[in-house]
């Protein structure tokens, strides 16, 4: 392995901290964007239960904002309560884009990789083949050593950008469609809370 990284040449060093760092990203994001733990289920029955016995302070609001981004946008929502609905999902809707800001943490930076590494690829096969075109013209086509050696380097270069852009890019669309799932999910989960206080849903313990 270390012997084709070495053929590749000086290219081959960004390539590899490109992979290097998007397996970072992709594991994080894996981790991070797990549905149990951005939106955890049962959250507004266990908020109307709260609601309907007097148990809804300050201290379970604050245990909900903490653990889960869906608790985050939904105590938003609970600490504008006694205000009116537009209130309440005005709140809800402004740290709600937080929140997505947050889901969508290192993504713009996993689609960079996808891009850039391709290029970088395409990069190490003109010097490769610069080098291939010199050597031809100081020495002919007499050492076939030199001329390997280029097109080596050419073929590495390019291959290796292209393994690291191919499932930079297929986990980038996948992570992009799965945070619109999840947003789409809180939407849903939030404004069924703000029906329930509002009086405005039906409120029973299967919501």
């Amino acid at each position: 392995m270390f012997e084709i990284v070495k053929a590749g040449g000086l290219i081959m060093i960004p390539i590899i901290a490109c992979s290097v760092l998007a397996i970072a990203i992709i594991a994080e994001r894996i981790w991070t964007l797990q549905r149990k733990r951005i939106t955890p289920k049962n959250l507004v029955p266990q908020i109307w239960h709260w609601h309907k016995n007097n148990q809804l302070t300050n201290e379970n609001v604050k245990v909900l904002r903490e653990g889960s981004p869906l608790g985050q946008i939904l105590a938003a929502g609970l600490v504008n309560r006694h205000h009116s609905r537009d209130i309440m999902k005005e709140s809800i809707e402004d740290t709600g884009r937080h929140v997505v800001v947050e889901l969508e943490k290192f993504m713009n930076s996993l689609g960079t990789i996808a891009a850039v590494s391709p290029l970088l690829g395409l990069l190490g096969t003109v010097i490769g083949m610069i080098k291939v075109f010199t050597a031809i013209s100081t020495m002919g086509v007499g050492n076939p050593g030199v001329l390997a050696g280029g097109i080596s380097e050419a073929l590495i270069t390019t291959a290796s950008g292209l393994a690291v852009a191919i499932p930079s890019l297929m986990m980038y669309r996948y992570f992009r469609g799965k945070v619109d799932e999840l947003v789409i999910d809180m939407e849903k989960e939030a404004l069924k809370m703000v029906e329930i206080m509002q009086g405005e849903r039906e409120r029973d313990s299967g919501i």
